[in-house]
Parts: structure tokens; C-alpha cells; sequence
């Protein structure tokens, strides 16, 4: 007779699951930190010897081919990567500073996009900071170097300031960029509906990875039903970790004040309907739209109550004036969208 699984059996497995998970994480990121250290060293070794004995590229080459024959098991010995090496240790001089720092934490094919795509040494601190509090794949973090994150992060105009307390303001405003960068989503005048629609889908993790991290998908072209009325919102997201509804309405034209009037509406009715006030954030909106006049947009978003944001989004010239209206762009997101829920 088999013996009887205790009540409390699975509770116990996940325990113990997680603290292996958890053990497995720390190991990684203590060979992973050595592993940093040891490209330092090596770096700082190259740099010294160039600088004390004139070390050249026929020394190098040899450097790379005996390290590879002495450890034939261990990648990381190529010419190349030795000048990453180097070029490591010149931009970290200090190694205990960089044990204190995010870049530490980081693999070394994002130390390499770091070196490879920035000179500032601030900016790389930023970005490798910002690599390691959302635990970005390489290929983000290229991404949002190339689209230069750090100008357009929080940088949308918006009422947050006025329609929301300030520690809250502050959190929801970390929440938008301007411009959006979606020139990914780049056609020719020629292309017809359908294909546009398949352009975006198939770029559409592009398109999520652009809006940021947090962001999950409650639904497209979203029913309320308000009085008599029937109205339908764009895109609606919650934020895992800000708790709160995020409405986004999308323009292909450029911007006006009712389109404000209009988004402020749709927040206020998903505030009042969706949102638990003792659970929830204020919901919030954000507009983006093919262009805008700062002027017009500041002087709208002072004669709204409700909490929105205005962007705008970059494309080619030739998709902007291919680009379709918002049911087209809504559908496709919400087609992809559900997909991969």
C-alpha cells in the first residue's frame, strides 16, 4: 500500500524549490562576479605591460593563443576579447569600485554592449544600473542604448505634478518616455492593411519591450458601458509594480486638446470601475500620438483633472504616411497580445 502524501507536502516542495532556486541564483552571481573580476585583472595586465614594455598586436595574438592552449576547456581568450579586457579596466580603473557597483552583476556580453555603445562613463553606470534593477536581456539593453533611454525616460509632458500626490506623481511619471521609439514598425507607402498588420505583429515583443518594464495586458478596444453609452478604450494595462491601470490611446494624427478631454474621460471611468481604492494606484493615461505642439499640450493638460500623459512616437517618413488608424494599430496589438498571454 503506498504511503499517504502529507496535507502540507506540496507547500513543503515549493519551499524548498524556491531555496534552491534562490541558492542557484547566488552561485551564478558569485561566478559571475569572479569571472568579471578576472577579465579586470587580465585587462589591467595588458595595460601595464603595453604601457612598461610596448606590448603590440603580434604579442597579443600570441597572449590569445597560449591562454586558449593552456585552458582548452575555458572560453574567453580570443584577441578580441582581450581588448575588451583592456578596455574593461580603462573604463573601471578601480577594481574594488567596480565590486560596489552595478556593473558587477552584469554578464559580460552586456559589460560589452556597455563598451561598445557608450563613451561616457556615466551614462554607463546608468545604463548598468537600470540593466540590473530590471534584468534586461542583452538585446534590450542594446535597444535601449541605441534609442538613448536616459533622454526620453519620464520625459512626457503630463498633469501627474496636479492630479496626483506627489510621491505618486513621481512614481507615474517614471512610467512614460517621449518620444516612443517605434521605427521598427518602418513600410512603404504601398503597403497594404493586411501587411501592415503583419508587420506589427511580428514585431509587436519589439513594441512591448519600447513601452518598459511592468506592463501586463488587461485587454484591446475595451468595453464600458457607461449609461446609455457604449465606448471602447484603446489599449489597457495594468502595472505590476506600480498596482495600478494604465490607459493608452493611440493617434495617428498629431495632437489637440479634445483628445485629452476624451482620454481623461476613459481614466475616469476605469478609476471608478476596475481600480480598488484600497489596492490600486490611481489609474493614469498616456496619449501617444504622430506629433504635437509642447505649447498646445501644456496648456491642455492644465485644463484636465484627470491624471494623462502626452507622447509622441517616432517613425520613418515613409510609415507615417503609411500608418493606418487606431483600430488597425489596436488589433493588431491585442491579436499578438493575447497570443502570448
Amino acid at each position: 500500500m503506498s504511503e499517504l502524501v502529507p496535507d502540507d507536502y506540496a507547500a513543503t516542495l515549493e519551499d524548498v524549490k524556491r531555496h534552491v532556486h534562490a541558492a542557484r541564483l547566488r552561485v551564478q552571481r558569485q561566478a559571475n562576479n569572479a569571472l568579471l573580476q578576472l577579465w579586470w585583472q587580465i585587462g589591467h595586465t595588458i595595460l601595464d605591460r603595453q604601457a612598461a614594455q610596448g606590448w603590440g598586436t603580434k604579442v597579443l595574438d600570441r597572449l590569445a593563443a597560449d591562454l586558449r592552449a593552456e585552458f582548452p576547456s575555458m572560453k574567453g581568450f580570443s584577441r578580441r576579447n582581450l581588448l575588451y579586457m583592456r578596455a574593461f579596466a580603462v573604463a573601471w580603473p578601480d577594481a574594488e569600485a567596480v565590486v560596489q557597483r552595478p556593473i558587477a552583476q552584469l554578464p559580460w556580453g552586456h559589460v560589452i554592449e556597455l563598451l561598445d555603445k557608450l563613451d561616457d562613463q556615466e551614462l554607463r553606470d546608468w545604463y548598468a544600473a537600470k540593466d540590473v534593477h530590471h534584468g534586461w536581456s542583452r538585446s534590450v539593453l542594446a535597444h535601449q542604448i541605441t534609442t538613448r533611454l536616459h533622454e526620453r525616460e519620464a520625459a512626457a509632458p503630463s498633469n501627474f505634478a496636479g492630479a496626483l500626490d506627489r510621491a505618486d506623481s513621481d512614481q507615474a511619471q517614471e512610467l512614460t518616455k517621449d518620444p516612443y521609439a517605434l521605427q521598427f514598425l518602418a513600410v512603404d507607402g504601398d503597403t497594404s492593411e493586411r501587411e501592415l498588420e503583419q508587420r506589427m505583429v511580428d514585431r509587436i515583443l519589439d513594441t512591448m519591450r519600447e513601452l518598459g518594464p511592468g506592463f501586463a495586458f488587461v485587454g484591446r478596444q475595451v468595453h464600458l458601458e457607461v449609461g446609455d453609452s457604449d465606448f471602447y478604450i484603446d489599449l489597457l494595462f495594468f502595472h505590476v509594480e506600480q498596482l495600478r491601470y494604465v490607459v493608452i490611446e493611440l493617434k495617428t494624427t498629431s495632437f489637440t486638446p479634445a483628445d485629452t478631454g476624451q482620454l481623461g474621460f476613459y481614466v475616469t471611468v476605469v478609476d471608478d470601475m476596475l481600480r480598488i481604492p484600497d489596492k490600486h494606484q490611481p489609474t493614469v493615461g498616456i496619449l501617444l500620438v504622430a506629433g504635437k505642439d509642447d505649447t498646445v499640450v501644456r496648456y491642455a493638460l492644465a485644463s484636465t483633472t484627470q491624471p494623462v500623459a502626452v507622447s509622441r512616437y517616432e517613425l520613418t517618413e515613409d510609415a507615417q504616411k503609411a500608418l493606418p488608424d487606431e483600430d488597425v494599430i489596436t488589433r493588431a496589438f491585442a491579436d499578438e497580445l493575447s497570443r502570448s498571454a
